[in-house]
């Protein structure tokens, strides 16, 4: 990742020394400029969007479905955009510049990408398959059992299952670091593509019209909006917009938009996204009325909050985005064994609906206190091993 820039980052870490501690896989080997700062606005919205998968994920095991508190309980998928666009735009700002230069080779980061998400991966799959397997050998199967097929685990464990292999089970999240390992390989060819445009304003204007062909395609190949797409077609929903976050990040390395603008749209884009809400998507005469307001104020957030610089960073903040790709990974693994003996006790023992809804509530502090145990002990001592190495 680059030398210093003049803009702030707000959610880079400091990761080309030893005791980096990346908070996800884009932001691994990046050594920021004297002014980038972490626990900034990025960083709050990574930490938002982390929970949120966690409540949708998690929304199905409560006594009751939690969209009837509020629509936004059923967005899950916003907050899988709100990352894959994440992706693009810190990889942008990461590794762009050296990327672009020759000092970081095509090959190199390649293995840096595929080092810093392979290990906790494979881990976490490894975890969930004896977990599996040791039920299963019990008599006892884990909750519910039909999403852990054994003959889908080869393609989960080599992260082609977004390529079109079936596989919506196991690991449910992994599908998107399958797909984010093709936008990975294809990285250098979009930042010097987006490096040749020569006005800022034109990049995010592109990435809509690519963001268009790509719902037009989902439609009329796959018969689904682009957020609908089964998990094995998640390459083709995760291309445009890692594309679009690659066109946010050049246009941010091109000074543009004003800091005025930028908190213009940050707001805005906040605002919009607040307002849309509420709206039931599939009342809609189409999703995409939705969809498109929606991922325009993702896209406006992520513009504005990347452009503008972090006054007053907070610690809470940082620690929690840190966490973001542990628990991303592994919250399925530690809801198998908490909602396995959740359930098969409220099978044997009368439990009043209050007590259920506190069990429910408990697996989010459990999730979180397992995903720190991972990246503590496991995650990061890994990657402490083995990024030294690759920089070499």
């Amino acid at each position: 990742m680059p030398p210093a820039v003049t803009v702030p980052l707000p959610q880079i870490p400091s990761g080309e020394t030893p005791v980096a501690e990346p908070a996800s896989p884009e932001l691994e080997g990046f050594r920021p400029g004297k002014e980038a700062v972490r626990g900034g606005a990025l960083d709050f919205l990574r930490f938002l969007a982390s929970l949120l998968i966690v409540v949708y994920h998690y929304g199905a095991e409560s006594p009751m479905r939690i969209e009837r508190f509020g629509q936004v309980f059923s967005r899950g998928f916003l907050a899988t955009d709100f990352f894959l666009m994440l992706s693009g735009y810190v990889l942008g700002r990461a590794y762009g510049a050296s990327t672009l230069s020759g000092r970081l080779s095509t090959p190199r980061f390649w293995a840096r990408r595929a080092a810093r998400i392979w290990p906790g991966h494979l881990i976490v799959l490894a975890m969930l398959a004896g977990l599996v397997f040791l039920l299963n050998t019990v008599g006892t199967d884990a909750h519910k059992p039909s999403r852990f097929a054994w003959d889908q685990l080869v393609t989960q464990a080599l992260l082609i299952h977004a390529w079109g292999f079936p596989s919506d089970g196991w690991n449910l999240p992994s599908w998107s670091l399958s797909a984010l390992i093709v936008c990975y390989a294809l990285f250098p060819i979009f930042w010097r593509a987006v490096s040749k445009v020569r006005h800022a304003w034109l990049l995010p204007a592109g990435a809509a019209v690519v963001l268009g062909v790509f719902e037009i395609i989902a439609r009329k190949v796959f018969l689904h909006p682009l957020p609908d797409l089964q998990f094995q077609f998640g390459v083709v929903r995760a291309l445009p917009l890692f594309v679009l976050g690659v066109c946010l990040a050049r246009a941010v390395d091109m000074r543009w938009p004003s800091e005025t603008m930028a908190k213009v749209l940050l707001w805005g884009g906040v605002a919009l996204l607040v307002i849309t809400q509420p709206l039931d998507r599939y009342a809609l005469p189409d999703p995409w009325l939705f969809d498109a307001p929606s991922l325009l104020a993702i896209a406006a957030i992520v513009l504005g909050a990347g452009r503008l610089p972090v006054k007053n960073p907070k610690p809470w903040i940082e620690e929690g985005a840190k966490l973001s790709f542990a628990l991303f990974i592994t919250h399925i693994f530690v809801g198998v064994i908490y909602w396995s003996a959740v359930h098969k006790l409220i099978e044997t023992v009368p439990i009043g609906i209050g007590w259920q809804w506190l069990m429910w509530l408990a697996g989010f502090p459990i999730a979180y206190g397992a995903a720190w145990l991972f990246h503590t002990y496991i995650d990061q001592p890994i990657q402490d091993r083995i990024q030294p190495l690759l920089r070499r």
